[in-house]
């Protein structure tokens, strides 16, 4: 244990360069982040959007009482108040520090002002935010602040650890969730049609020959059980996870539109390389550095390492037991476990662990008399039947991502949408500004309904004959339809 903990806490001299590519890339991704919510987050969480987070922040003061309140959502806007000016300031800092990431200046205060202005965000949008890729930005944003100047063997475990988790979680949760689609290896027969916001990837890969697909499955379980392991093992075995990895991401965005979580799931196998592979890819001028530049560690930072690990590894190993865990957890653990993912960090990940065999797609329509109904139009979701799936990464559209989940009639996914309808009855202008086309402008319509179909991706035959990538078969009003399942 003597020997182990100095190892751990020396720096890493060939991830120098590495590191110095990783938090410039890192910058990117940031930017992209907060630009997608920059259009956004008004609709989402400002006074009058469909979620406002003055409501929520209220909520919680009232239940919890102040000090406990800003712990379980720690946030900037409980001093800067929730209106939709705050909110948009707080995207727009973000988008000016990402480039002061991306051009490398004054690197560890703007990573600490990126995670906090990230972390508000992520409890400000509530649902709309509540998903893997903002715990997995936070989470590496949050150990990239430790990044600078080089880093330590125990850093670079943790990074390791994040990226382990992520890929064989993944896996894991789809062998043992009793999907009879990945038990049967026909998930990629259903996956490109039903998933979230598919591009034209997804329609020509839904076209491929059966055993395509079913290869297709086998390479995913291969890539997400197997291969993580290969991340704790010597050189050629991480050289390894890194190409496979790589590989799987390019071909997710080459079918899927999954806004920025496989760049920064490639940006993550960054770490499985080392400086040799690095340098021949980065500008003479960085090559020119010294390895000898690494900083050893100081006491600060050999300090906030170790202290990051006790708090990520423990509550990432009891989020696994308690996700596999038939019964119920120990209380105590739980609210341990609570309290960290509060701040971004220690999540499980499980990717796609259940597949969706039916596509449930909703027209919401407005009339004035009740006799002429007039239909919204999303921006990025299936919608007309002769619209090209579009290419839109790294954006994420949460609105549009979210009423995939409608079908479903969750409690928690009927309270939202509920709400989304009473904006469009109030002609909410945050709110209708997430569409495409509001077919009423000047006011609001008397009438909403919301006509659910069946949408299924067209045959090639079909749509050379008739230039629709999708087919449609009427089911019925919302909610007075039988929820998706799954």
């Amino acid at each position: 244990m003597k020997l182990l903990l100095p190892r751990l806490l020396a720096p890493v001299p060939h991830l120098y360069h590495t590191s110095r590519l990783f938090l410039r890339c890192l910058g990117l991704i940031y930017l992209f982040a907060f630009l997608s919510l920059f259009t956004q987050i008004s609709g989402l969480a400002g006074p009058e959007g469909i979620l406002p987070l003055a409501d929520q922040l209220r909520y919680a003061e009232m239940q919890l009482g102040q000090p406990a309140a800003w712990l379980r959502l720690p946030s900037l806007f409980w001093w800067t108040g929730s209106s939709d000016l705050a909110l948009q300031l707080t995207t727009l800092l973000g988008a000016g520090l990402s480039l002061l990431l991306v051009f490398g200046r004054w690197e560890r205060p703007v990573l600490i002002a990126l995670f906090i202005l990230y972390l508000s965000l992520y409890h400000a949008g509530q649902v709309f935010t509540n998903f893997q890729w903002d715990t997995l930005l936070l989470e590496t944003g949050f150990l990239a602040i430790f990044l600078v100047g080089g880093p330590t063997w125990l850093l670079i475990f943790l990074f390791d650890w994040l990226l382990f988790r992520l890929r064989f979680l993944s896996g894991l949760f789809k062998w043992v969730s009793g999907d009879p689609s990945w038990a049967g290896f026909t998930a990629l027969n259903h996956y490109f049609e039903t998933q979230p916001l598919p591009h034209i990837g997804a329609w020509y890969a839904h076209h491929l020959p059966d055993w395509m697909l079913k290869s297709g499955v086998g390479l995913t379980f291969f890539s997400e059980l197997i291969v993580p392991f290969f991340i704790f093992l010597p050189r050629p075995f991480r050289l390894t996870a890194a190409a496979i990895t790589i590989l799987m991401q390019l071909l997710i965005m080459a079918t899927s539109n999954h806004n920025f979580i496989n760049l920064l799931t490639i940006l993550l196998c960054l770490f499985l390389l080392d400086d040799r592979l690095i340098q021949r890819l980065l500008p003479k001028r960085f090559s020119r550095e010294r390895k000898g530049q690494v900083e050893e560690a100081g006491r600060l930072k050999t300090v906030s390492v170790s202290i990051a690990a006790l708090l990520i590894v423990p509550a990432s190993l009891f989020g696994l037991y308690a996700n596999l865990a038939r019964g119920p957890v120990a209380t105590p653990l739980q609210g341990y476990y609570d309290r960290v993912r509060s701040f971004g960090i220690g999540n499980i990940y499980h990717i796609f662990p259940t597949m969706q065999r039916d596509r449930h797609e909703f027209v919401v329509q407005g009339s004035d008399d009740g006799l002429t109904w007039k239909s919204y139009r999303f921006r990025y979701k299936p919608d007309e039947l002769n619209a090209k799936p579009a290419f839109i990464i790294p954006h994420q559209p949460r609105l549009d991502w979210m009423i995939w989940f409608v079908p479903t009639q969750q409690r928690v996914q009927l309270h939202w949408f509920g709400l989304f309808m009473q904006r469009l009855h109030q002609g909410s202008e945050p709110v209708t500004a997430l569409l495409a086309d509001n077919p009423f402008k000047e006011k609001p319509p008397r009438h909403l309904r919301v006509q659910v179909y069946r949408y299924r991706f067209s045959s090639p035959e079909s749509r050379v004959e008739t230039g629709a990538w999708w087919q449609r078969e009427y089911l019925g009003e919302f909610p007075r339809v039988p929820p998706r399942v799954p």
